[in-house]
């Protein structure tokens, strides 16, 4: 369950700009940017300026956070360090080399000459203060180097254990402010560990930061999970388990553990996902001829509506993010491909022309993208089309990839990659999850402690 944490009192630019507060539940106002390097300006195009940053990465300076005390510098040294990872790892920043810093920022004002002399074109300052106990007050400040200017200063106070929270929530306003689009790294990442022989997997329900810090197991690995999702807004994720080999979906409570069969069905249930309100569940039951239909399940009175009758193979459900439209994958047409129907259910059509059989279709919460994999020619690979199935595009191929989930800003993919086996006992096989920017720029392997599939990004946590 996460902590609160708190925003303090505001930050006053020393140009004379008062800051507004930014915390859990107070969104940050408009401030002062300079047309210059930010794409800020009403009317100006946010994508050009992350364009510009894909080939370009924004050079940023990071220098530990100041402290009073030793733990408190320590903690400062780990925020910062944790905030240049993140900004790094999107590949739009370029963190400058701290052997390069000419002296450290001690005072409110920094010496923007010693910042411009070694390229940097934004620079991040920060305080830590311990307020006794186990709390914690930081602050931290984002300047323009060249005009010397404050563009947003916040503090915030809290548990000291929520210091990577902190990290993160500045993480998401730096790339907010710097690139005026939402953050993704105050965010959680559910998936599957798995582990032991391949032939007899232990797959066990997991959850991490989606830098890949503070993992743990959510269920012990006796009966085998899949397809988790988080819930919008709830600390609640549904999946499939085999308890007690009748396969069927479950809700999970974060909170206590506590984890309950979302109904009672005759036959398997599988492949869920919450609707955009919260309210329900669409997901998939199969029939008793081989084939699965599409149903909702609303959360409150656990009735459930059919949505197709096809007689095919219909699963992997996803809703638009307005929730009007629903995207799943059917054989319907003879071979498995991609469709696009109204929430209601009517309006099927087909939507995938490509080359092979594709599946997994998930909506980007922007709206404008459907993410899909597909297998053709033995190749397996993660693309992307508009909803109209226009403008397809293939980010990442491989013998085995599987399974996109977006980010919440909709910016970047995460997906998992397995290798193939040298033998019949698995010899060789790893399964990891990769993620990707939305162009197929900056693929990179995330690390987790055991191998991993079927990912999904959850929420912004503030």
């Amino acid at each position: 369950m996460t902590q609160p944490i708190i925003p303090a009192e505001p930050l006053v630019d020393l140009n004379g700009v008062t800051l507004s507060r930014r915390g859990l539940a107070v969104g940050a106002a408009a401030l002062f940017l300079p047309n210059r390097l930010y794409a800020q300006t009403p009317g100006q195009d946010t994508a050009i300026v992350v364009d510009r940053a894909r080939t370009d990465p924004i050079p940023v300076a990071i220098p530990g956070f100041v402290g009073a005390d030793g733990e408190s510098q320590r903690l400062g040294s780990d925020i910062a360090s944790v905030i240049t990872n993140n900004l790094a790892r999107s590949g739009l920043f370029r963190a400058i080399d701290p052997a390069a810093f000419i002296g450290q920022t001690t005072g409110d004002v920094p010496n923007f000459a010693n910042w411009k002399g070694i390229g940097a074109q934004a620079l991040v300052t920060g305080k830590v203060e311990n307020q006794g106990g186990t709390k914690v007050r930081v602050e931290f400040r984002l300047w323009d180097v060249l005009p010397g200017q404050q563009i947003q200063g916040t503090a915030y106070s809290t548990e000291t254990a929520n210091w990577r929270r902190i990290a993160h929530i500045i993480s998401d306003v730096i790339y907010e402010r710097l690139l005026g689009e939402k953050g993704y790294f105050d965010t959680r990442v559910v998936y599957i560990a798995g582990t032991g022989p391949r032939d007899r997997r232990v797959k066990r329900l997991a959850i991490m930061d989606q830098d890949g810090e503070n993992n743990r197991f959510l269920t012990d690995g006796t009966w085998i999970a899949k397809s988790p999702r988080f819930h919008p807004t709830r600390d609640q994720i549904a999946f499939m388990s085999y308890a007690n080999n009748k396969p069927r979906v479950y809700l999970f409570d974060l909170a206590s553990g506590r984890q309950q069969p979302l109904g009672d069905f005759a036959a398997m249930t599988l492949s869920p996902r919450f609707a955009p309100d919260g309210n329900s569940v669409i997901m998939s039951q199969t029939t008793p001829g081989g084939n699965a239909d599409i149903y909702t399940i609303d959360l409150g009175s656990r009735q459930a509506r059919r949505l197709t009758d096809s007689g095919s193979i219909d699963v992997s459900p996803c809703y638009s993010p307005d929730g009007t439209q629903i995207t799943f994958n059917s054989d319907r047409g003879g071979d498995q491909q991609i469709y696009v129907m109204n929430a209601d259910g009517s309006g099927v059509k087909r939507i995938s022309f490509g080359k092979g059989r594709y599946g997994t279709p998930v909506w980007s919460p922007r709206g404008d993208l459907i993410a899909f994999t597909r297998l053709s020619d033995a190749t397996f690979a993660i693309g992307v089309m508009r909803p109209d199935g226009s403008g397809e595009r293939i980010l990442s191929e491989s013998f085995y990839v599987e399974g996109p989930t977006f980010a919440p800003n909709g910016r970047v993919i995460m997906f998992w990659r397995e290798t193939p086996a040298r033998d019949a006992r698995g010899t060789g096989f790893s399964a990891r999850l990769v993620s990707i920017d939305i162009t197929g720029f900056n693929e990179r392997q995330m690390t987790t402690p055991t191998d991993a599939s079927e990912p999904a990004w959850g929420p912004l946590l503030a």
